[in-house]
């Protein structure tokens, strides 16, 4: 078996970056199987062959089985696998994703481990779905007393707008039907949003779990990056969908979800968003490498030194010294 050291490193001519690939495809009642360097999805109706360096999130749900060859070629290429329930709106699982670089999950850990800098960011995150207020000084309490006012007015803009009768948000977890059809319509573009949001963040090789504005959950930091965009897309794409028809809502929630998210480049968005977040003071987040296969040892006052070596003394014992 190889070692870390010695696993080739996978460049950007290798694989297809975050931001460019699809942004989820959902499966169900299907075999997913491969075929060289794609996966195939087989039912009654026949195969179909998706490249998967060109998948962000592979979404499976009920009726779904996996082969091992799959999953191998899956992880190959760096595509984030999530089990989920009937028609997308239960996340149940995932597995791991692209990055080899502990870079940003190490500018995470700073940011959330220091109590100003942990604001800081979710001060950031505010401005960047309300540009058009400056939370500046404010407190945790008051930045989410302000998103839930904000929240609520998109509520009835949008109800307004559509020209639909709004009640108020209404959602039983594990019962998606319990709620009218725009409900519906929010709980599946929420849930598509979720596992959008836990592809990047761990294909950038973060935390999902160390949130800013979120808390005490494995997936704190993907609730904070999905809600970025509720506003802006999630809850108007909602209403516009619940407006043409009632039937269907789930399934046309996630097609035209995967539309507008193709339409708007929201993976690339999204990406940069992350990297300015935790390196706001990097001089272009997009430029930051992300596809490093670097194993360092940590020195003394911050300094990396080269690992693979015997530091007792000046002999070199090669590329693995076990």
């Amino acid at each position: 078996m190889s070692t870390v050291s010695r696993r080739p490193a996978l460049t950007p001519r290798q694989l297809t970056r975050t931001d460019e690939r699809l942004s989820f495809v959902y499966l169900e009642r299907c075999t997913v199987h491969r075929d060289a360097n794609a996966i195939t999805a087989q039912d009654a109706e026949g195969t179909t062959h998706i490249p998967s360096a060109t998948i962000g999130t592979l979404l499976l749900g009920p009726g779904t089985r996996v082969t091992h060859q799959a999953m191998s070629v899956l992880g190959e290429t760096g595509a984030a696998v999530c089990w989920v329930g009937e028609q997308g709106v239960r996340y149940y699982a995932s597995g791991r994703a692209l990055s080899r670089s502990s870079a940003l999950m190490e500018a995470q850990a700073r940011q959330w481990a220091n109590p100003r800098s942990r604001l800081a960011v979710a001060r950031a995150m505010y401005r960047l779905r309300f540009p058009d207020e400056d939370p500046t000084g404010l407190t945790r309490q008051e930045l989410l007393g302000r998103e839930g006012r904000r929240v609520k007015d998109c509520y009835r803009a949008q109800a307004a707008r559509t020209g639909i009768p709004w009640k108020g948000r209404r959602y039983v977890p594990g019962d998606f039907t319990s709620g009218d059809a725009v409900n519906q319509a929010i709980t599946a573009a929420a849930q598509c949003m979720y596992g959008i949001a836990h592809a990047v963040v761990t294909s950038l090789g973060c935390s999902p779990a160390l949130g800013f504005v979120h808390s005490g959950h494995e997936l704190s930091f993907v609730l904070d990056v999905a809600d970025l965009y509720k506003t802006e897309i999630g809850i108007p794409l909602a209403f516009d969908v619940a407006a043409q028809d009632e039937e269907d809502v789930g399934s046309r929630t996630r097609r035209a979800l995967r539309d507008r998210i193709n339409e708007t480049s929201l993976l690339n968005r999204c990406v940069d968003d992350i990297k300015h977040l935790l390196l706001p003071e990097a001089p272009a987040a997009s430029d930051l490498a992300d596809d490093r296969d670097v194993v360092t040892l940590q020195g003394d006052h911050g300094h990396q030194i080269a690992s693979g070596v015997n530091h007792d003394g000046p002999e070199d014992y090669g590329a693995d010294p076990w």
